[in-house]
């Protein structure tokens, strides 16, 4: 049967209205990328151009060969644990992940990293490399729940109580600044009363504080972050002023000193962050000087 030309035209026109309104069919992801930003339900390639190597990370020797060793089993094909990261802000925890990227892609190591508000895509995550040859890090930074929050049911799952745990080609990094993910109060570390507990509305109040606890519980392998002291945090501003060829001298020892004061820290991000800063200003310093 022939369409009259009129009604070819208008199928044609519904046809590229369509297609701007519609978004775009994802494109295949290109696994030679080293990792993955979860968005839009797609994983989207990211090449690194500012690398971090493991040596570069120091003042934390004992949380860096716990994880290498974990990574380098899971690598292996050899059975590993998921990993939780916590502890003061600044001291390597992000930066541990990154390391283990760039020391290790070319072993076949990936990281895909995940929003906490996409946790629920974890299972999907799951599909789309099944099967793959390259093993994968899901890693979530920053992890923490408030208590209305209910994202970390799926992590729960994904961790240790879905039929697609433990599936061989992934593990969970997450890093937080506390180690029990969701908020605890003072009252549910007190022994409650049978009328305490009517008056707060909770009839059986323990097994609300095992719930809590008990998604950290499911990370295998724990490590914890601390501030650093002071010959640590020199060290490390030590290291990174040497990639540039400048020495720390008496006067940027004590401008390192005023910097970690006026961010309230010592840490290897403050120590980082000096470094850049006083090499920039030294560099540019001699340039102006030619």
């Amino acid at each position: 049967m022939n369409l009259p030309e009129s009604l070819i035209a208008r199928l044609e026109q519904l046809v590229e209205q369509a297609h701007r309104v519609l978004p775009p069919l994802p494109t295949p992801p290109d696994f030679d990328a080293p990792a993955f930003i979860w968005q839009n339900k797609s994983l989207i390639s990211v090449y690194s151009k500012q690398p971090v190597a493991l040596s570069d990370l120091l003042g934390i020797e004992r949380q860096k060969q716990r994880i290498i060793q974990n990574t380098q089993q899971f690598l292996a094909g050899f059975p590993a644990n998921d990993v939780l990261l916590t502890g003061a802000r600044g001291t390597g925890k992000s930066s541990l992940i990154r390391g283990l990227l760039t020391d290790y892609q070319q072993q076949g190591l990936r990281v895909i990293e995940v929003a906490r508000d996409d946790l629920a895509h974890l299972s999907q995550i799951r599909s789309m490399i099944s099967g793959r040859p390259e093993k994968f890090i899901v890693y979530c930074d920053d992890l923490a729940f408030n208590a209305e929050d209910e994202n970390y049911r799926a992590l729960k799952s994904a961790l240790d109580g879905s039929v697609q745990s433990n599936s061989g080609n992934v593990l969970i990094y997450a890093t937080s600044n506390r180690r029990h993910l969701l908020p605890e109060f003072m009252h549910e570390n007190q022994p409650l009363t049978r009328t305490d507990a009517a008056f707060q509305g909770e009839i059986h109040p323990q097994e609300s504080v095992e719930e809590k606890v008990s998604l950290s519980d499911r990370f295998g392998l724990w490590l914890a972050f601390h501030p650093m002291d002071q010959d640590t945090y020199l060290d490390i501003v030590t290291h990174w002023l040497n990639k540039q060829n400048i020495p720390l001298d008496e006067i940027a020892r004590a401008e390192a000193l005023k910097w970690s004061l006026a961010r309230g820290q010592r840490s290897g991000r403050a120590a980082a962050q000096f470094a850049r800063h006083w090499s920039g200003l030294k560099l540019l310093e001699n340039s102006q000087l030619k």
